[in-house]
C-alpha cells in the first residue's frame, strides 16, 4: 500500500496516486499527500488504476480531502476508477461530490 502525490504547475495540479488496498491503513500516507498543498486553485486527481480494494474508511478520506482543497469549490477528480468503485462511490453516496 503506498500513497504517492506528482504536483505540476507549481502545486496547482496535484496527483495523488494510492495502490494497493485503499482503507484506513493509508489515512496519515494519503493526508500527508495534500498537507503540503494549499494552493487556493489547486486540482486535485486521486487515481485509482493501482487500486485492488476499497474500504469504507476510503469515503471518509475522501471527504478530508475535499474539505482541505475548499469544500463544495473543490475541484477533485477521481482518475482511472472500475465500475465496482464508481458503484461503491454511488452507493455511499459520495459520487457527485467528486469529478469521475
Amino acid at each position: 500500500m503506498t500513497v504517492e502525490t506528482k504536483t505540476s504547475n507549481g502545486t496547482e495540479n496535484v496527483t495523488i496516486s494510492v495502490s494497493g488496498v485503499f482503507d484506513f491503513q493509508l489515512h496519515d500516507d494519503l493526508r500527508m499527500a495534500y498537507l503540503d498543498t494549499n494552493e487556493p486553485s489547486a486540482k486535485y486527481g486521486v487515481d485509482f488504476s493501482k487500486i485492488d480494494g476499497v474500504g469504507s474508511s476510503a469515503f471518509g478520506m475522501l471527504l478530508l480531502l475535499r474539505d482541505h482543497a475548499g469544500g463544495s469549490t473543490s475541484d477533485i477528480t477521481i482518475l482511472h476508477a472500475s465500475g465496482i468503485v464508481k458503484k461503491a462511490l454511488d452507493v455511499a453516496n459520495v459520487s457527485k461530490l467528486f469529478n469521475l
